[in-house]
């Protein structure tokens, strides 16, 4: 194949050849390749060779798979398979992307096809792919580059997870959407280039401007021009931040602690404090490795001093008194104060998409996942453990991650990922650290008494159906542990962790709220005439609503043909009787529609 000397020309032509062998393939995954290496790969570079004053300087992409003769010709023909061929090209733009850092086009084709060439492999061979990636760009520090009206550009970053704190897969680069079009989110799939996307500053944004607010023991500092709107700090500490109300903060309202803990909780980086007259900007951000949580349907919460670069290589310009160490980055696309958060997720109804909006939810993740879980136990173990007389003395010699692991147990046993099994040993390791404490119930009450009370200061989900399940579990493990520390006891080896779920299957979607203010909209139905057809989706589907088949999905689908035709009689028998749905009887008509479907035969 001919091809130029310029090393981004060699990149542009093989990875339009390899586009149009995908599109040409059999197969859907083939063509999305084709049409993210047209969307992440070819446009950024072809804007690249546009630019006249890009030369190669004298790059050779030396082996890759692409290194460049006199003649123009390549050592070798790329490889056949899709597989092969990915590979040689992300190499290729990895090369590119460490002599030309310069390049922020580069980075986000070096992100997308690391990305294809780790995701399409088998898992051996995608861990040997990222870990021979990871050497190629070892000598670079971790940062965010933001391009110019295009995506965050990530690089060597350990963590990446989700709201519940779950990780998301990560390379040495990525492309982190922030026009919030993307059909691939967090990742950034080209969208930007085509949906208007700019990342130009309102100019009525709120102002830059540090407003301080004294107070007896503690001085609070805030910028409302670097808000994100999260919440934390009303909803946490009420007393002392205060919600569409003048003055927003009054400091004495307050123990200095909780004041201290609010700020460090900030995601946007507003709030700071003074004390003694001291600023103690630094105090206030925390030693944390370099992490960056995709919030639900809000902003990038990044964390631990990651570097924040513009198009250019500078230092992206911050509002007076904004922590360094933490903040929160736009993902809507709509924020005022771009690349940073203001809030107006909330205004444009940003959501992300629900990989499955029947499925209901686990404890562990109504809760808030991992970082709900680990906040409610800091807190606990920070603030109400060291006072009591109880439990003070019992937990004194606890280590610093203990906090941390609690959280974990909580999460796994709540139906989450199986982190403190893999991390700290499951079962036999919760069991060790009880057997010959000689627990009191006394202590086993005042442990429950004080960490509800940790959960609701959090806010942890005050519902009926959480709490029950929650307090259940409190009660039942705790009653557990007091047996397992008994003097001389012999608890069973190598049981599993336990994994717990809502009581009796009622969960908050499973019935209507006394204080839900619109009432759930009645449904088309079409009711069939006296002796005609009837159809389970014309006819009989429309008659349950969403709120009925949240509360019947414990037995079965009532959306489903297979899962009501097995079941009919039984369900006719309900809908007669007044006991299904469980708000109201149905209207004669509907019930009668019902048998008739039966009667004339259960069509689909």
């Amino acid at each position: 194949m001919q091809v130029s000397d310029n090393p981004i020309n060699q990149l542009v032509q093989a990875a339009t050849a390899l586009a149009a062998a995908a599109c040409s393939a059999p197969g859907g995954d083939a063509d999305a390749v084709g049409r993210r290496l047209r969307d992440c790969v070819i446009r950024p570079l072809a804007l690249v060779l546009d630019r006249s004053s890009v030369s190669p300087h004298g790059l050779e992409l030396v082996g890759t798979g692409f290194e460049a003769h006199e003649d123009g010709q390549q050592e070798k023909e790329p490889a056949a398979a899709l597989d092969d061929r990915l590979w040689d090209l992300a190499l290729a733009a990895t090369v590119l992307r460490m002599h030309r850092s310069d390049l922020p086009e580069a980075q986000e084709a070096a992100a997308a096809l690391q990305d294809l060439a780790v995701s399409l492999a088998d898992d051996v061979t995608g861990v040997a792919r990222l870990d021979a990636l990871a050497r190629l760009q070892a000598g670079l520090d971790t940062c965010v580059d933001v391009a110019e009206n295009g995506p965050y550009l990530v690089t060597n970053l350990e963590r990446l997870s989700d709201w519940l704190g779950l990780p998301l897969p990560v390379r040495p680069q990525m492309a982190l959407c922030r026009c919030g079009g993307s059909e691939n989110k967090p990742y950034c799939d080209g969208t930007h280039a085509v949906n208007g996307f700019t990342d130009a500053k309102d100019p009525n944004r709120t102002a830059d401007r540090l407003d301080t607010y004294e107070g007896v023991e503690v001085t609070i500092q805030d910028n409302r021009g670097v808000c994100a709107h999260s919440g934390f700090c009303t909803d946490r500490l009420a007393s002392v931040f205060h919600v569409n109300e003048e003055p927003f903060i009054t400091p004495s309202g307050g123990r200095v602690d909780d004041i201290v803990r609010a700020v460090r909780s900030c995601p946007s980086g507003a709030l700071s404090y003074t004390s003694d007259g001291v600023s103690r900007v630094g105090q206030a951000d925390t030693a944390r490795p370099a992490a960056i949580e995709v919030s639900k349907d809000g902003p990038y919460r990044v964390t631990g001093a990651i570097e924040l670069y513009d198009h250019v290589g500078l230092q992206v310009v911050r509002n007076e008194g904004a922590s360094l160490e933490h903040f929160s980055l736009c993902r809507c696309g709509h924020s005022q104060n771009k690349p940073f958060c203001s809030g107006m997720h909330y205004y444009v109804g940003f959501h992300d998409p629900d990989a499955d909006p029947n499925r209901e939810p686990t404890l562990f993740e109504w809760a808030g996942g991992l970082p709900a879980l680990t906040r409610m136990t800091r807190l606990f173990y920070q603030k109400y453990v060291p006072e009591d007389p109880l439990l003070g003395p019992l937990f004194a010699n606890m280590s610093p991650d203990h906090p941390e692991r609690v959280a974990a147990w909580l999460g796994e046993t709540f139906q989450g990922p199986k982190a403190y099994t893999a991390k700290y040993g499951g079962y036999d390791r919760m069991v060790s650290q009880h057997i010959g404490k000689g627990l009191t119930e006394a202590q086993r009450a005042r442990w429950v008494q004080l960490i509800v009370r940790a959960a609701d200061e959090t806010g942890l989900p005050a519902d009926p159906e959480f709490r029950a399940a929650f307090t259940a579990y409190l009660e039942w493990g705790s009653r557990l542990a007091v047996e397992n520390s008994t003097i001389g006891a012999h608890p069973p080896e190598h049981m599993p962790v336990p994994r717990w779920w809502w009581v009796c299957d009622a969960t908050p979607s499973a019935r209507v709220s006394a204080l839900s203010s619109v009432a759930e909209e009645t449904p088309v139905v079409v009711l069939p005439e006296v002796g005609a057809a009837v159809s389970f989706e014309q006819n009989i589907k429309p008659l349950f609503r969403a709120s009925d088949r949240r509360s019947m999905r414990f037995a079965f689908d009532l959306w489903s043909y297979d899962d009501v035709n097995r079941h009919a009689d039984a369900i006719v028998t309900r809908l007669r009787s007044g006991t299904m749905p469980c708000d109201g009887a149905w209207p004669e008509p509907n019930v009668d529609a019902f048998q008739q479907w039966i009667d004339t035969g259960k069509a689909p």
